[in-house]
This record gives structure tokens, C-alpha cells and sequence, in this order.
């Protein structure tokens, strides 16, 4: 272990998982609102992202400008998802509904590689890549102060995001609507003797569901870069979900902060295997809470009377 470096691969982790937290929170909101986990929340992110990159660098629109249109059009393929693919789904087996969100996910997939093609793209910055940030800690390595460096696009990129969770959350709880969103989820039928507009209610979630996902889409794409794979990184935030709690929206950032910290614990490994176990380290972290916890760390415990 390189204690030296310890430090800031640590904050790095936690910096790197405010991204990974508002994706996740994409998934959240579908499962909160409609009970259904959506395996095509991934290629929801790539096509908001890429719609974003299009109308910035192709049509020379100012990058705001470009972000609130593709914010729209996501919201827009999220209820054509939810109108066309999913409502006509009601009443089956919850089974037929997740393997029709498998289908969306490589059809979408399909779509972008179509229309965008393959390969790498760099993407506007949003924020500053200018001078890090420099943060001198109080501990002594080798009688030197251990330094950490702060690149500000990561750090802006971590505000955002969770500014992104926290108004969601607070969305879930003080609003007519997010309360009509949590009760839907728990009983449809009941919910819609009551008089919600159960259909209503599932397209405003895959809406946020499309905004949510090509927000993180773009933060992510600000430090990364931009190609067809980025549909993949919402693989890391499967584990973060069912870490936090699939109807947790607090979860979603405790579990990104746990995930995204493993992770850069990992890195700063001089072992080699035990550097490349980071790719990995979401899911061993989730075998090992979900075997002490299964409901995750803070989803509900449900018991069912006979």
C-alpha cells in the first residue's frame, strides 16, 4: 500500500462519486415509483449525452443551451418509453416488464451506434480545468505534509450531483406528486382506487428517469470523455442502488460515497491484481453488505402476514 498517496486516491473515490450517485439515482426513481428495475437506464445516459455533444459541437449552440434541449429530449424518450413500450405491459408478470427494458437497452443501444457511430469524442467542459485545488492536511509523511490535489471539474461535477440527489429527495418528500409517486409505488390498484393517475405518475418517473440519467451522463463525459461504451459505466451504479436500498434516495448517496471510496482505495494499491480488482470492487463490497443486510443499507425490511 502506498500510505503516501493514500489520502488522495481516498478523496479522489469520493469525489468521483457524485456521478455514479445521480446515475443511480435514475434507477431509484423508476423502482420508487413504478416497482420496476430498468436495465435501460445506461443507454438513457449515452443518448442524452451524445444528443448533448450534437447540438454543442455540431450545431455550434451554446453548451447551456444544448444541455437544457437535450434535457427535453430525454424527457420526451422517457414518456415514449413508458406510453408505448411499458403501458401496454400492464397487468403482466414483472418478469415480461424487466426483459422489456432489456430489450430497450439494446435497442436504444442499437439506435445511438446508428445515428452517432462509434467512436471517441471529447466533450465540452463545463467547468474549469484550470489550476487544481490544493488542500495541505495536518498528517506528516516522511516529515513532508501530505498535500492533496483537487482537480475543479471533479469537484463541481461532485457539487452537482449531489445538489442533483438532495432536490430529487426533497422533490419525493414535500410535493403532491413525489407522494403520489411513493404511494403508487406501493400498491398500484389501491393507488388508483384512491384516484391517482397511476399512468400519469409512471411517465412524469421515466421523464426524471431520462433528465436524471443525462445529467450524470454529462458530468461524467466532462472528465471523461465521451464514446458509445458510456452506457456501461451504469453497471457501477447497479451495486450502488441495492447497496443503499432499491427505494432509498439517501442511499444512493451513502452507497456511491462507499463505492466510489473502495474503489480508490483499491487504485492506490502498488499490487498490480489488487489495482485492477477496482473494476470489480463495487460488487465485492455489495456481496459482503448484502449478505449482512440484504435489504440493503437503508431499504425497507418487508414482512407479509398470512
Amino acid at each position: 500500500m502506498n500510505w503516501q498517496l493514500l489520502p488522495q486516491f481516498a478523496v479522489t473515490g469520493l469525489l468521483a462519486s457524485g456521478p455514479l450517485a445521480l446515475t443511480a439515482l435514475g434507477l431509484v426513481l423508476i423502482f420508487k415509483s413504478t416497482y420496476i428495475f430498468n436495465f435501460a437506464q445506461g443507454q438513457m445516459l449515452l443518448l442524452g449525452t451524445l444528443f448533448t455533444w450534437w447540438f454543442a459541437v455540431e450545431r455550434g449552440l451554446p453548451l447551456w443551451l444544448a444541455i437544457l434541449i437535450a434535457l427535453i429530449l430525454s424527457a420526451l424518450i422517457g414518456l415514449a418509453i413508458e406510453r408505448l413500450a411499458l403501458r401496454p405491459m400492464t397487468g403482466q408478470p414483472l418478469l415480461s416488464i424487466i426483459l422489456m427494458t432489456l430489450g430497450l437497452s439494446e435497442f436504444l443501444h442499437g439506435l445511438a451506434l446508428l445515428v452517432f457511430g462509434g467512436v471517441q469524442r471529447n466533450f465540452p467542459q463545463i467547468f474549469s480545468v484550470g489550476n487544481p485545488y490544493k488542500v495541505i492536511t495536518p498528517f506528516v509523511f516522511n516529515d513532508n505534509p501530505i498535500v492533496i490535489i483537487l482537480k475543479q471539474n471533479l469537484v463541481w461535477s461532485f457539487v452537482v450531483a449531489i445538489l442533483g440527489v438532495l432536490l430529487i429527495s426533497a422533490f419525493f418528500r414535500f410535493t403532491n406528486m413525489g407522494l403520489a409517486m411513493r404511494g403508487a409505488s406501493e400498491d398500484h390498484e389501491l393507488a388508483q382506487s384512491i384516484g391517482l393517475r397511476i399512468h400519469r405518475i409512471f411517465g412524469i418517473s421515466w421523464a426524471l428517469a431520462g433528465v436524471v440519467a443525462t445529467t450524470g451522463g454529462v458530468l461524467l463525459a466532462t472528465s471523461s470523455g465521451l464514446d458509445i461504451s458510456l452506457s456501461v459505466f451504469v453497471l457501477a451504479a447497479f451495486p450502488v442502488v441495492l447497496l443503499g436500498g432499491l427505494e432509498s434516495i439517501p442511499g444512493t448517496i451513502v452507497g456511491g460515497l462507499l463505492i466510489g471510496l473502495s474503489q480508490g482505495l483499491v487504485s492506490v494499491s502498488k499490487v498490480p491484481m489488487a489495482r485492477n480488482t477496482a473494476e470489480i470492487m463495487p460488487y465485492i463490497v455489495l456481496l459482503i453488505v448484502l449478505i449482512i443486510r440484504p435489504e440493503g443499507l437503508f431499504g425497507q425490511k418487508r414482512i407479509e402476514r398470512i
